[in-house]
């Protein structure tokens, strides 16, 4: 809820992000523009996509606003095409957003193509880096990982989970035959091989009830964020991150028996398993048809509204000592196409969303999950909802797809060779080849290009 009363220092402070009084002479604060200078109400705009976290950061933005008298609007946009209008606004002289909350994917475009505004030397300056988690902190804020060069402050924080049907496991009768045929509990699976035998158990479709939907859309990330854990848990990966090496790297026989994995898993899945984006994986689960669907955590409040204690949540299962699920979420940056003055509004507004004890009234928001490593460990911040404490466990797995500036030539490449793999078009392997080769392509094109204009 808003806070009903803040005080007149609180506010004042936050109102003009610093502690300094104004010049007696002029009435000009330190910015050097008295009050009767500035054009009209002071705002800041968000552009993010259209789902609950950008409804909590809204009311947020209006606590701030009564505080600081700065009005926050937080536009959003579909999913489906997101990315593409964020990126053709930013082909305009000034675009109509100060902050967009981006995929991690985007950071590489985003910094090299001087879009975003450098944070590197401002952000630990109102955040201590160390409370930021360090897979959020590499993935959301950092370009390239690891570097510690920030082009962005760590905003919606996310992991690629399950729901499960809880009441169905718990039935005294299904246990029993389960354990009948498997000769072990019917409990959450923690490896794969678990899952293939509960999703198989369970798999009815006659009843019109499956075992498990998994994430295979081909529109933009889902099928790559899907596949991503199985690459990992057989010991793939999608290439070396220094020197862009990929054959031998991906197209190993290891990560093609995780394909064939989640391949051979769309056999205990709906009708439109192999193409289903997170929204179908969704409604599969909420319909009340399906064992266990994966997405990313974010969308589990609905999933507890539409289904209470029938549903239950659990981390992505692992394959021996591997255990890695996809990173979701985004971080927020600031355009580099906006007046100084409307950079420093944003850099106010997002200083104070990192604080403590707005980062404490964040994660009461539906889907809010912070990247402050203290309150995601916190009892109270597992307590809160059925799937906050499997969310804690998965961050510590999470890793990313590629965040390069050409990510989406790469991300398509993925699509297009892994939906071939499960659609039975090509062999996993040789989808696996065909990725490796394409992206090595890419990445070769890339360089060239950079060195080209380099020379310019």
């Amino acid at each position: 809820m808003l806070a009903r009363h803040l005080t007149v220092i609180i506010a004042l402070v936050l109102a003009t992000g610093i502690s300094c009084k104004k010049d007696e002479k002029t009435g000009a604060g330190p910015e050097g523009a008295s009050s009767a200078e500035k054009k009209g109400p002071q705002a800041v705009t968000i552009w993010w996509a259209q789902w609950a976290p950008a409804d909590g950061l809204q009311e947020l933005g209006q606590e701030y606003e009564k505080a600081a008298g700065v009005a926050i609007k937080v536009h959003q946009i579909p999913w489906s095409n997101y990315q593409d209008q964020v990126f053709l606004n930013f082909g305009n002289k000034t675009t109509s957003f100060d902050i967009v909350v981006g995929d991690s994917q985007w950071l590489g475009r985003g910094a090299t193509s001087k879009l975003y505004v450098d944070l590197t030397d401002w952000l630990p300056t109102v955040v201590d880096v160390k409370t930021i988690h360090p897979q959020a902190l590499k993935y959301l804020c950092e370009y390239p990982g690891g570097s510690s060069h920030y082009y962005a402050a760590p905003c919606e924080t996310d992991a690629v989970g399950f729901a499960y049907r809880k009441d169905w496991f718990e039935d005294p009768k299904e246990k029993a035959a389960f354990k009948a045929k498997h000769k072990r509990e019917l409990a959450v699976p923690t490896t794969w091989d678990e899952f293939k035998e509960i999703a198989e158990f369970f798999n009815r479709p006659a009843q019109k009830h499956y075992g498990c939907a998994l994430l295979t859309g081909r529109g933009y990330d889902a099928l790559v964020m899907g596949f991503q854990p199985f690459l990992w848990d057989f010991g793939g990966s999608w290439g070396d991150p220094d020197s862009h090496q990929v054959k031998g790297v991906l197209d190993t026989p290891a990560a093609a028996d995780g394909l064939k994995l989640m391949k051979s898993l769309l056999a205990y899945a709906p009708n439109d398993g192999p193409n289903m984006d997170y929204g179908k994986a969704l409604e599969a689960f909420t319909s009340g048809s399906t064992a266990m669907a994966m997405n990313y955590f974010a969308f589990y409040p609905k999933i507890v509204k539409d289904m209470g204690p029938k549903a239950g949540f659990f981390v992505t299962p692992g394959h021996g000592d591997k255990h890695f699920t996809s990173l979701g979420g985004q971080g927020m940056s600031i355009s580099t196409k906006v007046a100084p003055e409307q950079q420093k509004l944003a850099k106010d507004f997002i200083a104070w969303f990192l604080k403590r004890e707005t980062q404490e009234k964040w994660v009461k928001k539906e889907a809010g999950f912070t990247a402050n490593v203290e309150i995601l460990n916190s009892n109270a911040f597992k307590k809160a909802t059925p799937y906050n404490e499997p969310f804690s466990r998965s961050m510590g797995n999470i890793q990313d797809f590629w965040n390069v500036p050409s990510y989406n030539e790469l991300l398509s490449a993925s699509v297009q060779r892994l939906g071939e793999a499960l659609d039975g078009v090509k062999q996993p392997i040789e989808a696996l080849h065909l990725i490796a080769a394409e992206h090595e392509r890419i990445f070769k094109e890339g360089d060239q290009a950079t060195k080209a204009a380099g020379t310019k």
